[in-house]
């Protein structure tokens, strides 16, 4: 059995404590009226920050506020509008990570339903890692079904067809039978009812496999594992729209859910990847071989080729059409202010995985997928970054202590999640039929004489 890393455990409940504060300082510090805003843009100008569009917009209004009153409704609704979005800074940081972290564990459960339902063998002796790995997805359901309530309850701004605005734009109205608050709220407690029932019915089989041995169970599986991937990739059109593409409602894209599908699977795989590697230099895991390792580095070597061919085709036919409904939502992530994060996270999830796990020797060496690792977690981080916050802080956006206290409080609770289902069952899945498979798995060209 697994036993907690003290330090381990230590360092996921400081990181959690850290991020909380550092979460509240960002509510507690976000204005509150029209006047803070005009006295942040009066201290930014003070240092030099007039050069920002946001600015120049409102120096451009304040100008002739002298000479109309339209001037000065403007001036009043560009502050109301700076307002709104530097209230959404919090939210958004929170929703960024309580989305990549839940997802991560779906879309290893998703994997994992994967081997199941092909039977494979290889993957066996990884199970209890998966397994573990899904854990989140009940605490991280929590936390983000309270956001999308506090979203339903207007306590932000982040979607903005729920505002009052939204009554007079004609597009929103044409999809109002949709995107409505009622039937919002109530596809998202579907969506996240179906992931924890599936994940409780997996789990709950695997363990009692382990106990009888009764083939029975593993057939039950299988039958779940298959109805899960049908069930997950019809919600998952669904859930994509919802949670992130209603947040510019104005803009559609068909390969959208595909796009965060791709960018939130290689992210599980990664994490199988990463987490296996530490179980395995802890001692644990004693069948994992250098080929179960070369395998999964394939994984997140082909679908991070799969993430950049959905990036690819959406992005290349959205541009070339040069639709303004479609281009719009390119503008500001390729040549306004978000144009770095937009090249770098192209970089981090499509040139560095190529580079690194091209070599086979290198798929099978410890310490070089885990800097793939942390690449391609940072890499599709920064993705789902700019799916959200462009729509939802504009140009205001900062990646400050707000940020980092998101980030560092929901990678403190997926540690400590994590590692303590570990220690709730034995790692080794003894009941399933094809353990000796996996437990014997090598490919002919690896080398098993020294593990790593």
């Amino acid at each position: 059995m697994y036993t907690f890393s003290s330090k381990l455990k230590t360092f996921s409940i400081v990181l959690i404590i850290l991020g909380a504060l550092g979460m509240g300082y960002g509510f507690f510090s976000a204005p509150k009226t029209t006047e803070d805003v005009q006295a942040m843009i009066n201290h930014e100008d003070e240092h030099g920050a007039a050069e920002h569009a946001v600015v120049e917009n409102r120096d451009e209004a304040s100008s002739h506020s002298e000479h109309s009153v339209g001037a000065e409704d403007h001036e009043k609704s560009h502050l109301e509008h700076l307002l709104h979005q530097a209230q959404n800074r919090p939210w958004t940081a929170f929703f960024i990570s309580a989305f990549f972290f839940l997802m991560i564990s779906v879309c290893v459960l998703v994997f994992y339903s994967i081997q199941w339902a092909a039977q494979a063998g290889w993957s066996i002796v990884l199970f209890r890692v998966m397994e573990a790995i899904t854990a989140y997805i009940l605490p991280g359901s929590i936390l983000l079904f309270l956001f999308l309530l506090a979203a339903g309850m207007h306590w932000n701004h982040l979607y903005v067809w729920m505002g009052e605005d939204a009554q007079h734009d004609v597009i929103i109205q044409e999809k109002v039978w949709w995107l409505n608050v009622p039937g919002w709220l109530i596809r998202s407690a579907i969506y996240l009812a179906v992931y924890n029932i599936f994940r409780f019915l997996l789990r709950k089989n695997s363990i009692a496999l382990d106990q009888s041995g009764d083939i029975k169970i593993y057939k039950k599986n299988f039958s779940l594992a298959v109805a899960f991937i049908v069930i997950f990739g019809i919600l998952e059109l669904f859930m994509s729209f919802d949670w992130l593409m209603s947040l510019d409602p104005h803009w559609y894209s068909q390969l959208y859910s595909f796009y965060v599908f791709a960018s939130m699977f290689v992210s599980g795989i990664t994490v199988i990847a990463m987490v296996t590697i530490y179980m395995r230099s802890r001692g644990f895991l004693p069948f994992v071989n250098d080929s179960h390792l070369h395998d999964l580095a394939k994984f997140m070597f082909g679908f991070s080729i799969f993430w950049t061919y959905f990036f690819y085709d959406q992005f290349m036919l959205q541009w070339y059409a040069n639709i303004p409904e479609e281009s719009a939502y390119f503008y500001p992530r390729l040549i306004g202010t978000y144009q770095i994060i937009f090249i770098g996270m192209l970089v981090m999830n499509f040139v560095f995985p190529i580079l690194i796990l091209m070599n086979k020797d290198f798929k099978k060496t410890p310490w070089f997928v885990i800097a793939a690792g942390m690449i391609i977690l940072a890499g599709h981080y920064l993705d789902v970054f700019q799916l959200i916050s462009p729509a939802t802080v504009g140009d205001s956006w900062h990646f400050g202590i707000v940020e980092l206290g998101s980030l560092a409080f929901f990678t403190g609770l997926f540690i400590f999640v994590i590692f303590t289902a570990m220690t709730k069952a034995p790692l080794h899945a003894k009941g399933n039929p094809f353990m000796k498979e996996s437990e014997i798995y090598h490919y002919p060209f690896i080398d098993h004489s020294e593990n790593h």
